[in-house]
């Protein structure tokens, strides 16, 4: 994978979009719609894994008459669903747009924030409570969303939505409107940052109970359990019961169960229920039949969830893709019908990939292991770090994933300066067997550390007041982040810089698309830069995507 890590490039951007759209000839029509589906956590390889068992209408439609890039990667060390969210609607690194962990301390208010959290804005109809409020407000780059309706004064209109409240808030944009899904009810909500009050559409669609249908049904294989590469591991001990659902086929919902919504999330239910509330959304606010184009953001969060309790070469993420094939193909049909694909720019992606489980790679001969954020500020960690300069074993506040955080204030009643107690704490980590690297604050402002690629990427997720003092750095394989609780262990997870995490599929179909394998290197930072360059519009705040030129061309 070539690296490409600086915004160095942004003057000669400008020269490469003009140049790339000097290959259209004739000016084109504006697509009426701009469809951007992010399917969390879709490995880069997994559509090509179960190519000869898709249908017409989803992932082929994607390859076959599409552009598939099969080699774009991230550039940031954090893969976790916030941060490659932002990353594909703001075209850049965490050190742009501030999102650069799903939590991270916030140094004004003294304690750990969610990427979406602003009290603010609390959800429609509920009263203010701390953490609860909802809003895009930590984003600090604008999306390629926010520039569209900025071209021409709000003529555009953004929407977005997604199971998951971030993979909705995010792509949404400042300018965009936002839903996601509620565990306790089955409904999609949004917040007052959005609207005063839920549209009319909407309060009718969630007075449906749509959810209520899966009510004591089950998640059964779509096929014969033969036909499935993985049919024959279908019992693995260590898969992650969650809900209820159980660790083999079929899966019971069980609608009695208090958890009956949030079961939903595990299984392809939860994706069926995200693509009918969009589908509602896109023929009730008319997307794609004003006069300018309009932005539409879908991302189906299933996947992730799958592969986090069984991982993601099980029976169960085998047949989900093949579900979510299914699922796509029925809401390109649904487009065609609405707008027409021919006049729909389509981009598909992902905001991450995935690891293995880590015992399924010792099966093979890793020797791999699992880590938790307590490994890293252990007892053991502080005990060290007290006999080692004598400091109170509380100047590290706190890990949160995957910065350790220091106590200045306790540092600075030390003889010693925080960059030595950086040092210091970094040099104790990577005596942890599993840990690879750690990365100290002072040394990313001085750039005193090795240009590895690993070490770029960790530059890459960077941001001055919200990175904390040691970016930790687990090796390859490992697992390293956190456990539900003392009893639930999930099975697999990903945001690391290694390449399974970096690692995702990136498609360009509809208007005006060639059909084209693209195997050089790309990121799905390009992907907004590629939009912006085919709007004509100015490209996000932050962008360092390069506009692909294979999708610009017209043949």
């Amino acid at each position: 994978m070539k690296a490409r890590i600086f915004p160095v490039v942004m003057v000669p951007l400008l020269m490469l979009a003009v140049s790339s759209w000097a290959f259209a000839g004739t000016p084109r029509a504006k697509p009426r719609l701009v469809l951007q589906i992010t399917i969390d956590q879709m490995r880069g390889d997994f559509p090509m894994r179960y190519k000869e068992r898709l249908g017409e209408g989803g992932f082929r439609y994607l390859m076959d008459q599409g552009t598939h890039y099969t080699n774009a990667h991230f550039l940031h060390a954090d893969t976790e669903t916030p941060v490659g969210h932002a990353a594909l609607f703001t075209g850049t690194y965490p050190a742009h747009n501030g999102i650069v962990a799903g939590n991270w301390f916030d140094m004004d208010r003294g304690r750990v924030i969610y990427n979406c959290e602003d009290d603010r804005y609390p959800m429609i109809g509920k009263g203010v409570e701390e953490g609860k409020g909802r809003a895009p407000t930590n984003m600090l780059s604008s999306t390629i969303g926010d520039e569209l309706v900025i071209s021409n004064n709000g003529q555009s209109r953004v929407f977005s939505v997604s199971i998951k409240d971030r993979g909705a808030i995010l792509p949404g944009g400042h300018t965009g409107k936002a839903f996601w899904y509620s565990k306790s009810d089955g409904s999609f909500v949004s917040s007052s940052y959005y609207y005063k009050e839920y549209p009319a559409w909407a309060l009718q669609w969630n007075a449906k109970k749509t959810a209520d249908k899966y009510k004591d049904t089950a998640w059964v294989l779509l096929h014969d359990i033969s036909t499935y590469t993985h049919g024959k591991d279908d019992d693995r001990p260590f898969e992650t019961d969650m809900f209820g659902l159980g660790t083999t086929f079929p899966h019971p919902v069980k609608g009695d169960s208090k958890y009956f919504y949030a079961s939903l999330l595990g299984t392809p239910f939860g994706d069926e229920l995200t693509a009918d509330f969009a589908k509602t959304l896109i023929q009730s606010e008319k997307l794609g039949q004003g006069k300018h184009t309009d932005f539409m953001a879908i991302s189906f969060s299933v996947t992730d969830y799958i592969g986090h309790l069984f991982g993601p070469s099980s029976l169960e993420a085998e047949d989900n893709i093949l579900r979510v094939d299914r699922l796509l193909a029925d809401l390109f049909q649904f487009i065609d019908d609405q707008i027409g694909l021919e006049q729909t720019l389509i981009i598909v992606s992902a905001d991450h990939g995935m690891s293995e489980a880590p015992e399924y790679m010792q099966s093979l001969g890793f020797e791999v292991g699992r880590l938790t954020s307590e490994t890293v500020v252990s007892g053991t960690i502080r005990k060290a770090l007290k006999q080692r300069l004598g400091v109170p074993e509380d100047v590290i506040r706190l890990y949160e994933h995957p910065y350790v955080y220091l106590n200045e204030e306790v540092i600075n009643k030390t003889k010693y300066s925080v960059a030595e107690v950086e040092t210091a704490v970094a040099e104790e980590i990577i005596k942890i067997p599993g840990i690879i690297g750690a990365v100290t604050k002072t040394d990313l402002l001085k750039g005193s550390f090795a240009p590895t690629q690993v070490n770029m990427t960790i530059l890459n997720n960077f941001h001055l007041k919200r990175s904390g003092h040691v970016h930790v750095i687990a090796d390859q394989f490992w697992y390293f982040y956190y456990e539900m609780d003392t009893t639930t262990k999930i099975t697999a997870i990903h945001c690391s810089p290694w390449t399974y995490d970096t690692y995702v599929p990136l498609f360009f179909a509809g208007q005006d698309i060639p059909a084209k394998h693209i195997s050089r290197p790309v990121t799905p930072y390009d992907i907004a830069a590629t939009i912006a360059t085919r709007l004509e519009i100015k490209a996000p705040s932050g962008s360092v995507g390069i506009p692909l030129e294979e999708v610009l061309q017209k043949y």
